[in-house]
């Protein structure tokens, strides 16, 4: 299968880092992800993190391309009945074919079970089929009572779909390509998150990396914003975060932290570091501070794709860690 070009500086490199050395209630599933621990160990009060387990206890199934990426867990156990675990795990591999896939679990800790149906979301889409889907990122919509998905194929396009079980998924549609942002040749890994912005009118807003043509830096964050999740979505030209400000030249993989009454991003960085900017309330600010998070050995070099949540008052963040051609997923807790 053809693979979608990467351009100038390779999606692969970017993804890999070099090889160098909060946080959501997993129930509130849309909402942005918020911390009550009083630990100063990271930039801003954000505790430390520390390894506890890789996610999955034995091989997948369907497992194509020998990775998979991009975690997004969620509670489900006060939103559905009838569920697989109290908590879904979304992922995916990212080269051809791909496939969204769904593994669940009755702690947030893990481990997880791999849903026999995998992928719930394949590239023979509706309406055309891709070289491949990937990086699912789920949130729940009360209004509507159903889950939104979020994921890319090709790399200059995000898509939506809807579920109310949470494995089942319809209607998908784009709602964001290079066609909407001015000089990108990229527009993916988005994630999105409840949170209104004064004078958009908005409900929710969008994060996600865009391959940017106006240097310095290629691959930057953008953002955008809807009012309701599904449609009416409208992006920002401008990026939200440079890599820059870091010393880098590619950053990806945001994910929105609620703390101190302003809101930060957390993203990767081709260092194979984590890092944290604050942009605000109103997203108009960009205050670099640093790593977030770095690489332990196990790691390889290389930690991304943050998601978070607590479990009996227990914060965790998932994560992916390694190169991204043998990539895992990690559970690590929150420590002081």
């Amino acid at each position: 299968m053809t693979r979608t070009p990467d351009g100038s500086f390779s999606r692969r490199a970017l993804l890999r880092g070099a090889a160098v050395a909060g946080v959501a209630t997993a129930t509130t599933g849309a909402g942005l992800a918020t911390t009550s621990t009083p630990a100063l160990a990271a930039p801003a009060g954000f505790p430390n993190y520390r390894y506890v387990r890789d996610a999955f206890d034995r091989p997948l199934r369907y497992n194509p391309t020998g990775e998979f990426i991009f975690p997004c867990v969620r509670g489900v156990y006060d939103k559905i009945s009838g569920y697989l675990g109290r908590y879904y795990l979304y992922y995916a591999p990212h080269d051809a074919p791909g496939g969204i896939c769904l593994a669940y679990a009755n702690r947030l800790e893990g481990p997880y079970t791999e849903y026999a149906g995998n992928p719930v979301v394949d590239r023979v889409l509706p309406t055309t089929t891709v070289s491949h889907v990937s990086s699912p990122h789920v949130v729940w919509d009360a209004p509507t009572r159903q889950f939104f998905l979020y994921f890319h194929g090709e790399n200059h396009t995000t898509r939506v779909a809807r579920s109310t079980d949470g494995v089942r998924f319809t209607d998908e549609t784009p709602i964001l390509s290079t066609n909407l942002v001015p000089n990108t040749t990229e527009t993916s890994y988005a994630r999105v998150f409840a949170h209104p912005v004064a004078g958009k009118g908005n409900r929710y807003v969008m994060v996600f990396m865009g391959a940017h043509t106006i240097r310095p830096g290629t691959r930057k964050i953008f953002w955008g914003w809807s009012p309701n999740g599904w449609s009416g979505w409208q992006f920002s030209p401008n990026p939200l975060v440079s890599p820059s400000g870091d010393g880098l030249t590619d950053i990806s993989a945001p994910h929105l932290l609620k703390r101190n009454g302003t809101v930060y991003v957390a993203y990767h960085g081709s260092s194979g570091n984590m890092y944290l900017t604050e942009v605000g309330n109103n997203f108009d600010r960009e205050v670099h501070l640093g790593v977030f998070h770095r690489p332990i050995a196990s790691d390889n070099g290389r930690v991304a794709s943050p998601t978070f949540g607590t479990d009996g008052g227990v914060e965790y963040m998932l994560y992916e860690a390694g190169p991204r051609l043998d990539a895992r997923i990690c559970v690590a807790r929150a420590v002081s």
